[in-house]
């Protein structure tokens, strides 16, 4: 899948029990490169991943967000060993190395894709692990809100992840709000920043959700909570709607 080996000089992440995130976006452009992608995901990366231990892989399409089309490739590592080991298992893979060999061998003048972005987040304390929602071991349909907070400093930072970890992953929960699994943004662009997924049936299901959670009680008496304020501690806010691929795990 192209994976870079960042080593391990943080140490496991495995012994404090929380996973570490890598979340891949591959811009694409419209004509074969989409089925490309497709392809070398669903037959090649996602099984070769599988084959490693990392799961569940979730795949997911850009249904509203910018530059689309665009494929999100969720990661899950239980450690910073697992995820540096990943590019090594990949190269002495023969399996991985024949059914992406298309993928690999893409030239200037016919890229797989145009440009990929990476991100690498640290789980949060209270939600460390993904959270699979049950429509997609049935199969049913599903969207993905794919969310993004921007904070003015570390300090801010630091003070929104105490927010989400007492309080208002709580209030999620409770109002009808279904994680899919929150990240602190540890390595990438528009640091510090903190990220998270929602998962919702469809979007009359998020509008009402969404509803029900900003006019709680509980919620409106936090966010305006001296220190917790969006004016404090957060600079910007962005979402973007995901639809999984077929054979996404998550």
């Amino acid at each position: 899948m192209g994976f870079s080996n960042r080593g391990s000089a943080q140490g496991s992440g495995g012994s404090r029990g929380r996973d570490f995130y890598e979340l891949r976006r591959y811009q694409l452009r419209n004509g074969p490169q989409p089925k490309r992608m497709d392809d070398h995901l669903r037959e090649a990366a996602v099984p070769a991943l599988n084959r490693a231990g990392i799961r569940p892989i979730g795949v997911f399409h850009g249904l509203v967000g910018p530059e689309n089309p665009a494929v999100y490739v969720l990661v899950p590592y239980p450690s910073f060993d697992a995820m540096a080991s990943v590019h090594q298992h990949l190269a002495r893979d023969e399996e991985y190395q024949r059914r992406a060999a298309d993928y690999l061998k893409a030239s200037a003048a016919q890229p797989a894709f145009q440009r990929l972005e990476t991100w690498l987040l640290e789980a949060f304390e209270t939600t460390p692990h993904v959270e699979v929602p049950p429509s997609a071991a049935e199969g049913r349909p599903r969207i993905f809100e794919l969310r993004t907070y921007e904070n003015p400093s570390e300090k801010a930072n630091l003070a929104k992840l105490k927010m989400f970890n007492t309080a208002e992953i709580a209030i999620f929960r409770r109002t009808g709000l279904r994680p899919v699994f929150f990240g602190n943004r540890i390595m990438g662009s528009r640091m510090p920043c903190l990220t998270y997924m929602l998962t919702f049936d469809n979007l009359a299901q998020r509008e009402k959700n969404w509803a029900i959670f900003g006019s709680d009680p509980e919620w409106l008496k936090l966010r305006s909570t001296p220190g917790y304020t969006d004016a404090e501690i957060i600079t910007n806010i962005s979402n973007i709607f995901l639809a999984p691929a077929p054979y996404s795990q998550i």
